[in-house]
C-alpha cells in the first residue's frame, strides 16, 4: 500500500461523518485540518490560531471533552459542537472537533420587510429563499418580502427536514417542489408548485440527491 498523506487519510475519515458536520483538527496552538460541510462553514483555514472561547480552546485548556453551543460572537457563526483532546505519550497534542449547525428552537416564522411594514411568514408557507441584490428575498404562497440576513444565516435557523440549500443563491422548501428535471452537467431544475423554476448547482447536486433519496 502506498503511503497515505495526512490530509488524504483525514478526508477518508471525514467521509464517515454526515454531510451536516464540519470537521477540524488542531494542535495546541493552531488548526491543522478543516473540512466544511454543506450546512455550516466556520471559515477556518490551516494555520489559523485557536481563538479563546472556541470549543478547541476549551478542550485544550481543560484537557477534557467539551460539547456545547457557541454563539456568533466568537467566530461570527453560531454552532453546536464537540471537541475531544488527544495525547501522545501522556502529552497533550491537540484536539478533534465535530461542528454542527445551530438550529433555532421554538421559532416558526420568518419576518420579512415589504413596503413600509413587516410580515411574519410561517415556515410551512415559504416556498424558497433567493439571495439577490445583497438581500434575501423570501417567497411564500401569496406574499414576498426581503430580509437583511444572508442565506447562510437561514441555513442555521430553518428546519433541515424541510429546507435544503441547493445553490449558492437558493434555499428551497422541499414540500413545494412539484417536479425535478435533469439539466446539463449533473445539475437539476426544480419546478416549484407556484410555477417558478429553481436551479440545483453542480456543487450541491450530490448533497441534494442524497437528502431527497434519488
Amino acid at each position: 500500500m502506498q503511503q497515505l498523506t495526512l490530509n488524504s487519510l483525514l478526508d477518508v475519515i471525514g467521509e464517515l461523518f454526515s454531510d451536516e458536520i464540519s470537521i477540524a483538527i488542531s494542535d495546541t496552538n493552531e488548526y491543522l485540518y478543516y473540512r466544511r460541510s454543506k450546512r455550516i462553514d466556520l471559515k477556518i483555514k490551516k494555520g489559523d490560531p485557536i481563538k479563546k472561547g472556541t470549543l478547541a480552546h476549551q478542550a485544550i485548556e481543560t484537557e477534557q471533552k467539551v460539547s456545547e453551543f457557541v454563539d456568533r460572537d466568537v467566530l461570527g457563526v453560531p454552532y453546536h459542537g464537540m471537541a475531544v483532546p488527544f495525547h501522545y505519550e501522556d502529552r497533550l497534542e491537540g484536539c478533534v472537533l465535530a461542528i454542527y449547525p445551530a438550529y433555532t428552537e421554538g421559532k416558526s416564522v420568518v419576518t420579512v420587510k415589504s413596503g413600509d411594514g413587516w410580515k411574519p411568514l410561517p415556515f410551512m408557507d415559504i416556498k424558497y429563499l433567493e439571495s439577490k441584490d445583497r438581500k434575501t428575498h423570501v417567497i411564500s404562497e401569496d406574499y414576498s418580502g426581503t430580509h437583511s440576513n444572508p442565506l447562510q444565516e437561514f441555513e442555521y435557523m430553518l428546519p433541515r427536514e424541510n429546507f435544503i440549500r441547493c445553490h449558492r443563491s437558493f434555499i428551497v422548501n422541499v414540500n413545494h417542489i412539484k417536479e425535478i428535471f435533469p439539466d446539463s452537467h449533473s445539475t437539476f431544475l426544480l419546478a416549484m408548485d407556484n410555477g417558478d423554476r429553481i436551479p440545483v448547482s453542480q456543487s450541491y447536486s450530490s448533497y441534494f440527491r442524497k437528502l431527497l433519496g434519488f
